[in-house]
């Protein structure tokens, strides 16, 4: 009896202590109830977002992406992220190398993999972050207000999130002294591990 519990034990705190494996779609993205199906026309998923009172996300990922994997096992699961990812932010997702047809601001529609290109997308996660309002004749990466390239931390993306809600942009203080800022209050309050 003792070999047994003991085995459960230890089998639980194994559990505890590894990360979760995020569900995988058939295209080898990442599943996440936060991502939105759109046609992935990007006006109408702003007017959508901003309809909704929330900030319009693009996220770039592909297949095989161990830092996306990390985002979504690690990060984005986090209780204080998930819900700001799920109430504060409309996200939709373009896939590296895909081949579904996005239509981008300025009404130019092209494949997933060419608007990447457009965009000059080299790495994955690269997370867009768009104001409410987008001139017509621009493209996504001349119209994103904060662009987040590759995986980062609990509480990097958590400050970052907070800036973009904050439209932290527009201020004179920049990001990597604003997170200074807030990581060094977190620390303060004990949040940090």
């Amino acid at each position: 009896m003792f070999t047994r519990l003991t085995g459960w034990i230890t089998a639980a705190a194994f559990a505890l202590a590894t990360p979760a494996l995020a569900e995988i779609g058939d295209d080898g993205l990442h599943i996440a109830p936060w991502i939105n199906d759109t046609f992935l026309d990007l006006r109408e998923d702003l007017a959508d977002a901003n309809a909704q009172g929330r900030r319009l996300v693009v996220i770039i990922e592909q297949r095989g992406c161990i830092y996306c994997s990390k985002m979504h096992e690690e990060v984005w699961i986090v209780p204080d992220i998930l819900q700001m990812l799920e109430e504060d932010f409309y996200f939709v997702r373009i896939n590296m190398h895909g081949s579904t047809e996005v239509t981008d601001f300025d009404g130019e529609m092209m494949e997933e993999r060419q608007i990447a290109r457009r965009w000059r997308n080299l790495f994955t996660p690269t997370i867009l972050f768009f104001p409410e309002d987008v001139p017509e004749d621009v493209t996504g990466i001349e119209a994103a207000a904060v662009v987040m390239p590759g995986a980062f931390g609990r509480w990097t993306t958590f400050n970052m999130l907070n800036w973009v809600l904050e439209k932290g942009y527009e201020g004179e203080e920049d990001f990597q002294r604003y997170h200074a800022r807030m990581f060094a209050q977190q620390a303060a309050a004990g949040a940090v591990d």
